[in-house]
């Protein structure tokens, strides 16, 4: 795993793994937090491919985060590639679901869900 930031509220590592680019979020996502996640998307996006965020690890997302992980998914679009989901939990997954995110981002178990193929997107 290759860490693209790392501070004491927030981080991201970034791997490839099955054809994929894995972004691993840890901690609160926030607006005095988001900009390695998006410096993480933008790279990964210009790369085009299969986009895969694992928030499993993610205590908090406002809406900065939200905003940032919906405009990669544009950006991986416009790209030919895409931006799916694995982990939501507690009230990430709860911001998700209100704000109807979880119906845009194609939504997995866990990132082996997602690599696997075992059990499609939830939704």
């Amino acid at each position: 795993m290759v860490p693209e930031a790392d501070n004491e509220r927030f981080t991201v590592a970034v791997q490839h793994v099955d054809g994929a680019v894995v972004i691993e979020l840890a901690g609160e996502l926030d607006h005095d937090t988001a900009q390695p996640l998006r410096e993480a998307l933008d790279t990964a996006v210009v790369h085009g491919g299969r986009l895969l965020v694992d928030l499993a690890g993610l205590g908090f997302c406002d809406s900065t985060g939200l905003n940032v992980l919906l405009h990669g998914r544009l950006s991986a679009l416009e790209a030919g590639g895409s931006v799916e989901l694995a982990g939501l939990r507690g009230s990430v997954a709860r911001m998700f679901r209100i704000t109807g995110a979880d119906g845009i981002f194609p939504v997995y178990a866990d990132v082996a869900d997602a690599l696997n193929g075992t059990n499609g997107p939830r939704g």
